[in-house]
């Protein structure tokens, strides 16, 4: 059974869940109810505030909790859509005896071979956290600086939390066209972020760490049913 510690934030829960059962039809095909895979899906809301500073204590003990909590339930990996969750995945993976897939590691994964600058897209605190950019740096590729635009990013999530979507819609047609000439691909590092850019056109190519983790949900998945 797939294990999904969600709810951060609140309004990408449903989305994540819908891109899973989208890559089910997608990988393997699924089509009746019987073919997708059961999920426990906890939604463990987190003390993140958009315009103040982590308290990084209490962030890794609320989800190492729900994850713990996840656990009990009989589920058989664990993976969390919330890229700001994985600045303490170290901690969280060895607080558990099951498998944790690392959504920051499958997102790199994803990115195309004859990409050279890259942006991410995400919320200050998983920018200043590093978590991607020493990734990127390891696997070979540069790490556009985005300090110009990080306020703009850090208000389009704002919006998209307290429902202002036009206005979130609006900011990222400015961020956007602003990086056009200076990136080869932009990462979608902030799962709230989908509730613009799974509707809008953006002028160069997406990798989105929704995406990338629900596709390695199913590939788990799949791979737990042949061992069955």
């Amino acid at each position: 059974m797939i294990g999904i510690l969600a709810g951060m934030g609140p309004k990408s829960t449903g989305p994540f869940v819908d891109k899973v059962v989208e890559e089910c039809q997608q990988i393997y095909g699924a089509v009746n109810n019987i073919d997708f895979p059961h999920m426990m899906i906890y939604s463990c809301p987190t003390p993140f505030f958009i315009n103040k500073p982590l308290d990084h204590t209490a962030m890794e003990e609320a989800i190492i909790e729900g994850a713990r909590r996840l656990e009990k339930t009989g589920v058989d990996f664990i993976a969390i859509p919330c890229n700001t969750a994985h600045i303490y995945f170290e901690k969280i993976n060895a607080s558990l005896s099951i498998p944790v897939l690392n959504m920051v590691d499958e997102t790199v994964n994803k990115l195309p071979t004859a990409t050279k600058k890259v942006a991410v897209l995400a919320t200050q605190q998983t920018i200043e956290s590093n978590i991607f950019q020493n990734k990127l740096t390891i696997a070979g590729f540069e790490s556009v600086d985005l300090s110009r635009e990080q306020h703009k990013v850090d208000q389009i999530i704002k919006h998209i939390k307290t429902g202002e979507i036009k206005t979130a819609q609006q900011l990222w047609l400015e961020v956007s066209t602003n990086l056009a000439e200076t990136v080869d691909t932009a990462i979608i590092a902030c799962t709230d972020l989908n509730v613009i850019i799974d509707h809008e056109e953006a002028p160069f190519p997406l990798v989105d760490s929704s995406t990338s983790l629900a596709q390695a949900i199913v590939s788990r998945y799949l791979s737990l049913e042949d061992d069955i």
